[in-house]
């Protein structure tokens, strides 16, 4: 995987497709902000680093990740997904979830396992789903697990947006005060899968 910093989306997907020559390249991640993650086979993604830079990329680097995420390599992923979701009783959620393949609201149980397994291979769309999700009204986005990147792409994507990082226990507290003044307010909570 590699980070392409200072292209949109489809400059991202001509070069991941110029770039794969017969292997797998592909656009994983459209982050907002300028920033797409490709993924694939590794010959590939160097390629796409090397043609990012040509095509105006202010900045295009490897990624230290296990896993060609969010690309046609992990479906044998995906098929584990399906398998271990299909015995699964799924619920219909209380609050809409925001499907990261979609960028939109869906509640049907079947279509969430769907949804779940399609993430394993498919484009996760953060910057059209942040987009979706502040039109509906969400102005309060937590981040929870390590690291800070969702919330700060979120301020860049949704004008006036909070983004709160949980990525520890001294965090915990700050997410509660946060949630429950957001709970008050009546704003409805909304998450991505």
């Amino acid at each position: 995987m590699a980070a392409l910093l200072g292209l949109d989306y489809e400059a991202a997907v001509a070069v991941a497709n110029e770039a794969a020559q017969g292997q797998v390249c592909q656009a994983a991640n459209d982050n907002g902000g300028g920033q797409v993650v490709v993924s694939g086979d590794k010959a590939a993604v160097d390629r796409a680093v090397e043609i990012a830079k040509t095509k105006g990329a202010k900045r295009a680097m490897l990624l230290p990740v296990s896993a060609p995420f969010h690309c046609k390599l992990m479906q044998p992923a995906a098929d584990a997904m399906a398998e271990a979701l299909a015995g699964v009783t799924i619920k219909a959620p209380a609050a809409p979830l925001v499907s990261n393949v979609l960028a939109s609201a869906i509640t049907d149980p079947d279509e969430l396992r769907r949804r779940l397994v399609e993430q394993v291979t498919g484009t996760v769309r953060w910057r059209e789903s942040v987009a979706y999700m502040a039109a509906q009204g969400v102005t309060r986005f937590f981040e929870i697990g390590a690291g800070k990147v969702l919330s700060g792409l979120v301020k860049r994507i949704a004008d006036g947006a909070v983004g709160v990082s949980v990525g520890g226990p001294n965090d915990i507290a700050a997410a509660k005060d946060a949630l429950a003044a957001s709970l008050e307010a009546g704003r409805g909570i909304r998450c991505l899968i």
